[in-house]
C-alpha cells in the first residue's frame, strides 16, 4: 500500500510544497520534508501538528549532492524505503534571454533539475529493491509550451518532462511509476509579487479565467502517488485551467 511508505518532498517548507505535504498527510502517509530554510521548516512542523499531524523534516541544500544523496539514503535506512517522491523544490531568476548571464541559467537548473535527478537516483535504487514507486516532478506549464523571460526556467521543466518519460521506461517492470504535473498560475507567493499586467495577461489565456490553488494541485499529487494510479506512467497532467491546450 503506497500509504504504508514514506514519501519524500523537496521545497516542502511553503506554498505548493507544504500544501503537498499536508494532503500526504491527509492521505495516512509517512511524510518528510526538505527544505533550505530551517525557520520555515519549524513553522512546516507547527502547522502540521495543529492539524494533527507529524511531519519528518530536514534541512539540506538540495544543489549540494553529496548532502542530498546522504539525507535521502538515511531516510531510506530508517524508514524502510522511499515509496513516494515529490521533486517540487524550484526557483526562478527571470530575464529575457538576451540578457540572462550563466549565473542565472546554472542557478536554475541546478535546483530545478540537476537536485531532480540527483533525488530521484537515490530514491529509485530504494524503489527497485522494494518493487515498489511513485515518482512525481512538478514541472510547469513553461515546459510544455514556453515562456518568454524564462528561458532558465522553461528548460528546467522541460527537461524535468523528458527525464521523467525516460525513468519511467526504466523503471516501470519493477512496479515504479513516474509523472509530471505541470502546474499553470497557481495563488502563491511567487505569483502573489506579479506585476498586474503580467497578471492580466496570464488570465486572459486561461479558460477557466482564474488561477489554480495549492490545494489542486496536491491533489494531483495525491492521485499520482496512491495505488490506484499504479498502471499510469510517463504522463503529464496539466493542472492549469486549460492553459496550455
Amino acid at each position: 500500500m503506497a500509504e504504508k511508505r514514506l514519501a519524500v518532498v523537496t521545497g516542502a517548507a511553503r506554498g505548493i510544497g507544504r500544501t503537498i505535504v499536508l494532503e500526504l498527510l491527509k492521505q495516512g502517509r509517512q511524510v518528510a520534508g526538505l527544505d533550505l530554510n530551517r525557520q520555515q521548516l519549524d513553522e512546516l512542523e507547527k502547522v502540521c501538528a495543529e492539524a494533527g499531524y507529524e511531519v519528518v523534516t530536514r534541512c539540506v541544500d538540495i544543489t549540494q549532492t553529496d548532502k542530498l544523496t546522504e539525507t535521502l539514503e538515511s531516510l531510506a535506512e530508517s524508514y524502510g524505503g522511499i515509496g513516494i517522491l515529490v521533486n517540487n523544490a524550484g526557483i526562478t531568476r527571470d530575464k529575457l534571454m538576451i540578457q540572462m548571464d550563466d549565473e542565472d541559467f546554472d542557478k536554475v537548473i541546478s535546483v530545478n533539475l540537476r537536485a531532480a535527478f540527483v533525488a530521484t537516483r537515490v530514491a529509485a535504487r530504494s524503489m527497485v529493491r522494494n518493487k515498489f514507486g511513485r515518482i512525481v516532478h512538478i514541472s510547469s506549464v513553461a515546459g510544455v509550451m514556453g515562456q518568454a523571460g524564462s528561458a532558465n526556467y522553461a528548460a528546467s521543466k522541460a527537461g524535468l518532462i523528458g527525464m521523467s518519460k525516460s525513468i519511467a521506461r526504466e523503471v516501470g517492470k519493477k512496479n515504479v511509476t513516474s509523472n509530471c504535473i505541470a502546474p499553470g498560475f497557481i495563488m502563491t507567493d511567487m505569483t502573489q509579487i506579479l506585476p498586474e499586467p503580467v497578471k492580466e495577461a496570464a488570465m486572459a489565456v486561461i479558460p477557466m479565467k482564474r488561477f489554480g490553488k495549492p490545494e489542486e494541485v496536491a491533489r494531483a499529487v495525491a492521485f499520482l502517488t496512491a495505488d490506484e494510479a499504479g498502471y499510469l506512467t510517463g504522463q503529464v497532467l496539466c493542472v492549469d485551467g486549460g492553459m496550455a491546450m
